[in-house]
């Protein structure tokens, strides 16, 4: 083997047995140590990212994974999965998986309660008219309901007074 080893630091451990070169687990570790204060699941990708950029197995590239988990904090607070996502035979796995972890995000993601948008009359106007040409008419906070159960997006409403903005995003390109 060319390279074998590891770094570890505050919170995290990145090692290797079939790799280019050291470059490869000091670079994931830089990443890491420098994107503090960023999610988790993006920092871990982020640090693949570099490691592979930085030489990654010297054998090449095959398969990526990501697995965050947090008591009760996967979906509707019923898992402890936050993020499980795995790329098993690809020529370009980290990008794959951060592709994934994108359309995860849109679904599963949780925006902070103070970027939420307050629904003023304009609004409420673009809301109904949206919701009405995709067929949801009627009562404004059931047809949002509705609609957004039907896209997977229930995790991301909480009544209609306030819109998260990936949300409204969505419902723009529906």
């Amino acid at each position: 083997m060319d390279w074998a080893g590891g770094v570890a630091g505050a919170g995290f451990a990145a090692q290797g047995n079939i790799l280019v070169s050291a470059d490869t687990v000091e670079g994931l570790a830089a990443s890491f140590e420098d994107s503090g204060g960023q999610p988790l699941a993006e920092r871990l990708i982020d640090a693949l990212a570099v490691a592979q950029a930085a030489g990654g197995d010297r054998r090449g590239q095959q398969s990526a994974a990501l697995l965050v988990v947090e008591h009760n904090g996967g979906y509707a607070g019923l898992s402890d999965s936050v993020v499980d996502l795995r790329v098993d035979d690809h020529p370009a796995p980290v990008e794959e998986l951060a592709r994934l972890y994108r359309g995860h995000q849109a679904l599963f993601g949780k925006t902070p309660p103070e970027d939420w948008l307050e629904l003023d009359a304009e609004l409420e106007q673009e809301l109904r008219d949206r919701l009405g040409r995709l067929g949801f008419d009627g009562d404004l906070t059931q047809a949002y309901r509705s609609w957004a159960g039907r896209e997977n997006l229930e995790e991301r409403i909480d009544g209609i007074e306030r819109i998260d903005p990936v949300v409204l995003e969505e419902l723009r390109r529906a």
